[in-house]
């Protein structure tokens, strides 16, 4: 027993101690083990604030002593066969490799140009996400700018970094020339925003998707004044915010996602044709295409022209307020009806419809009466007239309750709809 005590001593001796920066690292590892023993629930309120404070500061010396220790860990990947860091500590942490890359990419700028950004960073004064937006921000800097006015601009960057978070970072550095150079600022800005909104007409993309299921997806990238331009129109259609915060009916619960989903289908179907682009000498027109006895049943379809199937309820709704043209087949396929008169309720009689209802007539829907449209009692495609006497108005959310065969509605003595759900 004695000599294998020696052996084990003997070896522990041709060992070499680790380096004394490993040394630290498992020295506060196992100090971090030491304070998890301890149940935070017990702590003064005083001593709670000052835990969560120094660890946020741990977390970001830590974060700053990794991505050193990462930039300069490049033969430890070679020898391992590793694509690269990121990848080596990925695959022994069973971390994402995402994150990883991320951070080895902010060290090594770090180290070969931002000094004083690592250096606030071992301060504990800079985070690894605001280090992120500082570098970005700086790195979008016009190369030919003087070093000095860099450096003083990289020096702001940092103070600013103490009072603000990333987001805030991120719009306060598109203005730090304002501070590091302010007799070229304004004519940088102009340049910058030459260069964005130029870039952005390039990379404008709009991509549809058919997801097989009635609906399609559409993902659009445009420049920033045209998507604000669309925000403006959409807003227009969605249901006001109240003052006090109240909410008035159902339609106020709906997500605001989907307030603009709906917002957007009501644009695009209040369009005018005849300002849209001419095909073959005529306005841009959407033709419905369905034989009569599918115009009068509630359960049957039509289509578009061109286009996939619709229910006939979604048609008979579109036909209130959407400008078509529906053509009605008879049994062999031939137009019995081009329908070219008068189906949308003229600016005049939308007018004296709205002072008459004045607002959305759902019960309980707070939508003002420019936000409503006009919707025949008796469908247009069942020979309604456009006649204010047989028309209400509604927004567009209870304006699709009312063509949703899901709901009932009745009129009320006081002139409101009260929808129910069918049984």
């Amino acid at each position: 027993m004695e000599a294998s005590r020696k052996g084990v001593l003997m070896v522990a001796q041709l060992l070499e101690p680790p380096h004394q920066l490993v040394a630290c690292i498992e020295a506060a590892t196992a100090q971090i083990s030491d304070a998890l023993t301890y149940e935070p629930v017990f702590l003064s309120p005083d001593d709670k604030r000052a835990g969560l404070l120094a660890l946020n500061e741990l977390k970001r010396r830590a974060a700053a002593l990794e991505g050193r220790l990462m930039n300069a860990a490049g033969d430890v990947a070679d020898q391992d066969g590793a694509r690269d860091v990121a990848t080596w500590v990925a695959q022994r942490t069973q971390a994402d490799v995402g994150p990883l890359r991320a951070q080895q990419k902010l060290a090594k700028a770090l180290d070969e140009r931002w000094q004083q950004v690592a250096a606030g960073m071992a301060a504990g004064g800079v985070s690894f996400e605001q280090a992120q937006v500082i570098v970005r921000g700086l790195g979008d800097l016009p190369d030919y700018l003087d070093p000095a006015i860099i450096a003083r601009a990289e020096t702001h960057a940092v103070e600013l970094a103490q009072d603000h978070s990333p987001k805030e970072l991120r719009l306060l550095l598109r203005r730090i020339l304002d501070v590091a150079a302010p007799e070229i600022a304004e004519a940088e800005d102009a340049k910058r925003l030459e260069r964005e909104e130029q870039q952005a007409r390039e990379d404008m993309r709009l991509t549809v998707k058919d997801k097989g299921t009635g609906s399609m997806r559409i993902i659009i990238d445009v420049p920033g004044a045209i998507g604000q331009r669309l925000l403006t129109n959409l807003h227009a259609y969605t249901n006001p915010r109240k003052a006090d915060g109240t909410l008035d009916s159902d339609a106020d619960r709906i997500p605001y996602p989907k307030k603009l989903a709906q917002a957007f289908c009501a644009l695009l179907e209040h369009l005018d044709p005849t300002t849209l682009p001419q095909h073959g000498g005529m306005a841009t027109t959407l033709v419905v295409t369905m034989t009569k006895e599918s115009l009068e049943k509630d359960l049957a379809m039509g289509s578009i022209l061109g286009g996939d199937a619709l229910s006939a309820a979604e048609l008979r709704r579109m036909a209130c307020t959407a400008k078509i043209i529906p053509a009605v087949l008879g049994g062999k396929g031939e137009i019995l009806d081009l329908g070219r008169g008068r189906r949308l309720f003229s600016a005049a009689q939308r007018l004296a419809l709205a002072l008459r209802a004045g607002g959305c007539q759902a019960e309980g829907c707070g939508v003002p009466a420019a936000w409503t449209e006009a919707h025949h009692l008796k469908p247009w495609s069942q020979g309604g007239k456009t006649d204010i006497k047989d028309a209400v108005a509604v927004c567009n959310h209870d304006h699709q309750r009312l063509h949703d065969g899901r709901w009932a509605h009745e009129f009320l003595p006081n002139g409101k709809i009260r929808f129910s759900r069918r049984r």
